[in-house]
């Protein structure tokens, strides 16, 4: 008996057991959530100027009417319309010269990393260095420890990056110098990325077939929980809490079986029955085993015309939909009114984000719901070039209402496109489309801090609309590429590199299913930490 077929017709495939053990692996995501977009806080740039030579107590803000006539008299006004002061310039004997001292204003940030390491002016571009580097770990983070997790256990691992990640986190917070910060970071990074990814995919595990895409979307909700808690109370947090979560969690009964260890993965399927009060008969664990896996190699998937366009098309919709959406989560800066306000909105959007998904994914196809949202968000992201432009402050909530909407959309986008190119790939190379796929997002979220920071280059207010300008156009390019990939929802699933070259094209050989519609988690195969990494992460 195949492990699945065990938990549709024994077990149950998402019982009171599973459903508290599915609920601690949600928790780590809050974590997750949290440090996926810390930088915000840690490299804030707030607003600042050169600091006047000789006055040794000088601040950002005026302190009184001699300190005010010193600023004038040293200060040159700024050619940027948004700033109030020149910030690398002071004038010396009526020469305007490079200063190497700033004072920082505190009314938004008390202290932040950038504020204290001075990376400003020459050295601005190193807090998008930064963040680049942090996503470099996720990446490394997604391969090292997913084919650690293969190896060793997903429990194990799941411990292991909890405790590196506390351990990198409070390392962060006495960091010396930027490069130390770099390394720190990167590491946070790469034990992030093993502890979502491994909790996604245990999580994925214990649950039957036709539960696991509802697994997927919903610890999406805690990440978004990270997100607004991050809103309140900023690096506050420490991680000590998710070691004993990883201590709580069982090891997945599904890769046992994958590694021949029937007598610990029998353990563990008994204490599923206890709790969720099944009655296992006797002979129901009798030639137990996992579904076997077929892979094949990610080039495979570029010997055909047909599969080399829709393997593009996909590769590019992650890049984009994972740039925009930490982008978005990067760029609240540029937006107008209260910061913290504005990025507990962009957290607290995600929720109709994911309940979208829920509600409409098995309703309206993947294809209708992914290019609506990815489109949808995109034109409303490029709309708020004209409210940044040419609308006084008065209409600038409108601006942060579009690029609310926006954030809906992509997030949404974002939860869609994991699920359909899972399927769209064939399952002989199902798991290699995935890390492909996913190692495209890494890239997306590397490239997004530059995009950010695009009015650290650009001045006035056309560098502050530009990074929202740049993630809807490649947002709404990236959705009507999608138009191009075939509909999944209620059709047998490609199995073979012959297949995936005629699906989409005759309906009468790919007909409906009555089974569940998410037939690419159906398999032990197709939710290895190699290719299952979430949609996040």
């Amino acid at each position: 008996m195949h492990f699945d077929d065990l938990l549709v017709e024994k077990l149950g495939e998402f019982g009171p057991y599973q459903k508290k053990t599915y609920f601690l692996l949600c928790l780590t995501s809050i974590s997750a959530g949290f440090h996926m977009v810390i930088s915000v806080f840690l490299l804030g740039t707030p607003e600042y100027r050169c600091a006047l030579p000789g006055w040794s107590n000088d601040t950002f803000e005026i302190q009184n009417e001699a300190h005010r006539q010193m600023i004038n008299l040293m200060i040159p006004d700024s050619t940027d319309e948004t700033l109030k002061y020149s910030q690398c310039k002071l004038i010396k004997n009526n020469i305007s010269v490079a200063c190497n001292r700033w004072v920082y204003d505190k009314s938004i940030f008390k202290s932040t990393f950038t504020s204290e390491q001075n990376l400003v002016c020459t050295d601005e571009l190193r807090t998008s260095h930064a963040s680049m580097i942090f996503f470099g770990g996720v990446l490394a983070g997604a391969f090292g420890l997913g084919t650690l997790s293969d190896m060793i256990g997903r429990k194990k691992t799941l411990y292991l990056s909890s405790w590196l990640l506390l351990i990198s986190t409070m390392a962060v917070a006495w960091a010396p110098s930027f490069w130390v910060f770099c390394v720190l970071r990167f590491i946070v990074g790469f034990s992030c990325a093993g502890l979502f990814m491994t909790a996604f995919v245990l999580g994925m595990e214990i649950v039957g077939p036709s539960k696991r895409v509802w697994a997927g979307v919903v610890i999406e909700y805690f990440f978004a929980i990270g997100l607004v808690v991050l809103a309140g109370i900023a690096y506050a947090i420490r991680e000590w809490k998710y070691i004993e979560i990883a201590v709580l969690v069982p090891e997945s009964p599904r890769w046992l079986l994958s590694q021949g260890r029937h007598e610990e993965a029998e353990k563990i399927i008994r204490q599923i029955a206890k709790g969720n009060n099944v009655t296992l008969p006797e002979k129901a664990l009798v030639n137990l085993e996992a579904d076997k896996s077929t892979t094949g190699r990610v080039w495979h998937l570029f010997t055909d015309r047909v599969l080399l366009i829709r393997t593009l098309i996909i590769f590019f919709n992650w890049l984009v939909v994972s740039m925009g959406y930490y982008g978005l989560s990067l760029n609240t800066g540029n937006l107008s009114g209260d910061f913290y306000l504005n990025f507990f909105l962009s957290g607290l959007v995600e929720f109709p984000a994911y309940t979208l998904c829920l509600v409409f994914l098995d309703r309206v196809g993947r294809k209708k719901l992914h290019v609506s949202c990815f489109v949808g968000g995109g034109l409303a992201c490029i709309c708020t070039i004209f409210t940044m432009l040419y609308a006084d402050e008065s209409l600038q909530p409108i601006t942060v209402t579009l690029a609310m909407i926006g954030k809906i959309g992509i997030a949404a986008a974002f939860a869609v496109i994991y699920v359909w190119s899972a399927e769209i790939y064939p399952t002989v190379v199902r798991n290699a489309g995935m890390g492909a796929s996913s190692a495209c997002a890494r890239i997306g979220g590397m490239v997004s801090p530059y995009i950010a920071d695009v009015s650290k280059v650009v001045d006035g207010h056309l560098g502050r609309a530009l990074p929202l300008v740049i993630f809807g156009g490649f947002s709404v390019l990236a959705g009507l590429l999608s138009l191009l990939l075939p509909e999944t929802l209620n059709h047998k699933l490609p199995e073979t590199i012959q297949d995936g070259k005629e699906f989409g094209k005759k309906e009468n050989k790919y007909f409906p299913s009555k089974s569940y519609s998410n037939q690419a988690f159906a398999t032990d195969d197709n939710i290895s930490t190699t290719k299952t990494e979430s949609s996040r992460l």
